[in-house]
C-alpha cells in the first residue's frame, strides 16, 4: 500500500502539471485560433483519437499478459526484436494514410489534416509498446515522465504562438507532433536496455508479438467501442450541423474531461499492483476502492457553477456552447468508475471479453440514439444530453456484471448515484445560477448522510493499511 501510495503521489503529481498544461492549451487555443481554424484543430485531435488504435491491440496484450512483471526479468533481446517488428508495421500503416492523402482528398484543409494524422501514427504509436512495457512491470516513474515533457513542451509553445498571435492551425498541429516526438525519445531512453540490446530469432519475436495481438485485440475493440460511443454522437453532430457546432461541443467535451487524466493515473498505478494481488483480497478492497473514488467524483460536480462562469467570461464566444457543461459534466463521474474501477479490475480478472460485450452493447444503443436525436428529431440538447445516458448505461451494465463475479450489491448505490447525477442535470440546466448550486448541494449531504457507515469504513481501512509498518 505504501509502494503504491508513492507511485500514486508521483503519478498524480506529473499528472497535476499534465492537466495544467492541457487546460491552458484548451483555453488558450481557441483565443488565438477563429472557430473555423479551431475547429480543424479540434478535427485533427478527433481522428488522430482513433488513428491511436492502429495498433491492432498489440500493446494492450503486453499489458494484460505482463501485467506485474519485473522489468529486470524481462527477455531484452526478444523484445528488442518485436519492438522493430512492431515499429514497422506503424511506419507501414503511416505511409498508406500519407499515400490516401496524396491521391483522394482535394481541399487543401482535408489533405492537411489526414497528412498530420498519418504523421501522428509514425511517431506517437511506437512509443505506446514502450509505455505499456513501463506500465505493466510498475515501472511508474519512467512511464509518467514522457508526458510531463510532452505537454511542457505544448504549453510553451503555444505560448510562443499566442505572443506571436499565429492563427494558423497548422502550427498547432506541428506543436503537437513536436511533443510527441520528445516524449517517444524519452521513453526510448527509460527503455534503452531493450531498444539498444542486440535482437533474438526473428521467430520467437513474431510468435511474442502473435500472442500479444490475440490477446490484445479483444481489449483493443473494446477500447474502439468505447470511443464510438461518444465518437458517432460528435459525427454526427459535424454531419447535421456544422464544423463550428462541432467545435464547440468538443471544446465543451475537453473541459467536462479535464478529470479523466487523474483517475487515468490512478489506473495506471492500480492495475500492476492488483495483478499482484490474491483474488480473494481483490474482492475485500472493491468496496472501499469505490466509496474512496465516488464521494469525491460526485462533490466536485459542484465546480461546473463557478467554473461555467469564469469560462463564458474568458471565451465569450463560446459561451452559446458552454451551457452544454449541465449535460456533459456527469460523464466524467461514469467515466472516471468505468475506467480507474470497474474496467480496471475487469482487466485485472482477465474479463476483456465482459468489457468488449459491454461496449458493443452500448456502441449499438449509441447509433439507435443518435440517428433519432441528430435524424429524426434534430435536436441539438437531446443529442448532448444522450451522451450522459449512454456513458451511465455502460457503467452500470459493466457494474452488475462485475458485481456477479465479486458476490457484492451495488444496487443501492447506483441508484443513489443516478439520481444525485439526475437532480445535477435538472438544477443546473433548469434552475441555474446560485439557486441550482443551492439544489445540489443539498442533495449531496442528504447522499454524505446515507452512506456515512460506508465513508467511516472506508476511510478507517485506508488509516490502517497507510500506518501498517
Amino acid at each position: 500500500m505504501k509502494h503504491f501510495i508513492h507511485n500514486l503521489f508521483y503519478v498524480v503529481g506529473s499528472n497535476l502539471f499534465s492537466t495544467l498544461a492541457s487546460m491552458g492549451i484548451t483555453f488558450l487555443v481557441p483565443k488565438v485560433l477563429g472557430l473555423e481554424a479551431y475547429s480543424l484543430f479540434q478535427l485533427y485531435l478527433f481522428y488522430n483519437s482513433y488513428a491511436s488504435f492502429a495498433h491492432l491491440g498489440w500493446p494492450d496484450g503486453l499489458l494484460l499478459r505482463h501485467g506485474g512483471a519485473s522489468y529486470e526479468t524481462l527477455d531484452k533481446r526478444m523484445y528488442k526484436s518485436q519492438w522493430l517488428l512492431y515499429v514497422g508495421f506503424n511506419w507501414l500503416l503511416a505511409l498508406l494514410v500519407v499515400v490516401y492523402a496524396f491521391l483522394f482528398l482535394q481541399t487543401n484543409e482535408q489533405f492537411t489534416v489526414i497528412l498530420f494524422v498519418g504523421l501522428n501514427i509514425a511517431i506517437d504509436l511506437p512509443k505506446a509498446l514502450l509505455r505499456y512495457l513501463l506500465q505493466s512491470t510498475n515501472k511508474i516513474q519512467e512511464y509518467a515522465k514522457p508526458l510531463v515533457f510532452e505537454k511542457m513542451l505544448n504549453l510553451l509553445g503555444v505560448v510562443v504562438l499566442l505572443v506571436a498571435k499565429s492563427d494558423s492551425y497548422i502550427y498547432f498541429m506541428m506543436l503537437d507532433l513536436a511533443g510527441k516526438t520528445i516524449s517517444l525519445i524519452a521513453s526510448i531512453w527509460y527503455c534503452r536496455e531493450i531498444v539498444f540490446a542486440k535482437g533474438s530469432s526473428f521467430k520467437i519475436a513474431v510468435q511474442e508479438g502473435w500472442q500479444n495481438l490475440s490477446v490484445g485485440s479483444k481489449l483493443l475493440v473494446a477500447n474502439i467501442s468505447s470511443m464510438l460511443i461518444v465518437g458517432i454522437v460528435r459525427f454526427f453532430i459535424e454531419r447535421q450541423w456544422d464544423l463550428v457546432t462541432f467545435g464547440k461541443i468538443s471544446l465543451t467535451l475537453s473541459i467536462s474531461n479535464f478529470l479523466m487524466i487523474f483517475i487515468n493515473a490512478v489506473g495506471v498505478v492500480l492495475f500492476p499492483m492488483l495483478r499482484c494481488t490474491r483474488e480473494e483480497k481483490l474482492f475485500d478492497i472493491y468496496g472501499t476502492m469505490r466509496t474512496c473514488l465516488m464521494l469525491p467524483l460526485l462533490g466536485m460536480l459542484v465546480f461546473y457553477y463557478p467554473a461555467k462562469v469564469i469560462l463564458s467570461a474568458w471565451l465569450p464566444q463560446y459561451a452559446d456552447s458552454l451551457v452544454y457543461m449541465a449535460l456533459l459534466f456527469p460523464i466524467c463521474v461514469f467515466e472516471s468508475k468505468m475506467s480507474m474501477l470497474i474496467g480496471t479490475y475487469m482487466k485485472t480478472l482477465r474479463k476483456e471479453k465482459w468489457l468488449l460485450m459491454v461496449n458493443v452493447a452500448t456502441v449499438s444503443l449509441s447509433v439507435v440514439l443518435t440517428l433519432v436525436t441528430t435524424y429524426w428529431l434534430h435536436n441539438l440538447d437531446l443529442a448532448v444530453a444522450s451522451i450522459v445516458v449512454l456513458l451511465a448505461f455502460r457503467c452500470v451494465f459493466a457494474e452488475l456484471l462485475l458485481s456477479r463475479v465479486l458476490q457484492i450489491h451495488v444496487i443501492q448505490d447506483i441508484a443513489l448515484e443516478l439520481a444525485l447525477t439526475i437532480i445535477f442535470i435538472t438544477a443546473s440546466w433548469f434552475i441555474g445560477g446560485v439557486a441550482g448550486l443551492a439544489v445540489y448541494a443539498v442533495a449531496y449531504v442528504v447522499y454524505l448522510v446515507i452512506k456515512r457507515k460506508d465513508v467511516q469504513f472506508a476511510f478507517n481501512t485506508v488509516k490502517r493499511l497507510v500506518g501498517r509498518k
